[in-house]
């Protein structure tokens, strides 16, 4: 619980200070998005076929915060920083760069408890590596589309 509490404080910490681009609407819509698509996909492979969990492999209130409160800051970060108008090649770079650190996070994230609170049942490292790098790009085609949704209400 200890290392879920850290990453909760420090991610959104971090996300709501260093936040210079995204805008309260941006913010809300980017928040909901995340936890209903990890609700979506969660409600498979955590709670029917057990790849992973969170704390035990039953609904739990740690496992529920981890949902609502360590994601979306995260793709609010990823997108605060996001170099948009920059080359193809410093935008992979960036996408790669994310990934490896989600993925470090991850493994910290299932160290024994207190520090750690992710466990896994079949899933592995490598699916979230190649999972991940899809999940930030539809993160990015939602935030351009609600970007673009904005601007045809500002007409």
């Amino acid at each position: 619980m200890i290392g879920l509490l850290i990453a909760i404080t420090l991610f959104n910490l971090t996300a709501f200070k260093s936040n210079k681009r995204l805008t309260k609407n941006q913010i809300v819509h980017i928040w909901l998005f995340t936890i209903s698509a990890q609700q979506v996909f969660d409600c498979m492979i955590e709670f029917k076929y057990w790849g992973y969990w969170y704390f035990t492999k039953e609904p739990n209130w740690g496992g529920l915060a981890a949902h609502i409160f360590v994601v979306p800051p995260v793709n609010m970060m990823f997108l605060n920083w996001y170099p948009f108008n920059s080359d193809l090649i410093k935008r992979v770079t960036y996408i790669i760069f994310w990934v490896v650190a989600i993925l470090l996070y991850e493994v910290l994230a299932l160290l024994p408890e207190p520090w750690g609170y992710f466990r896994y049942g079949w899933w592995e490292l490598w699916y979230a590596a190649a999972l991940d790098p899809i999940l930030l790009f539809v993160m990015l085609k939602y935030y351009k589309w609600i970007c673009a949704l904005e601007k045809e209400a500002c007409k």
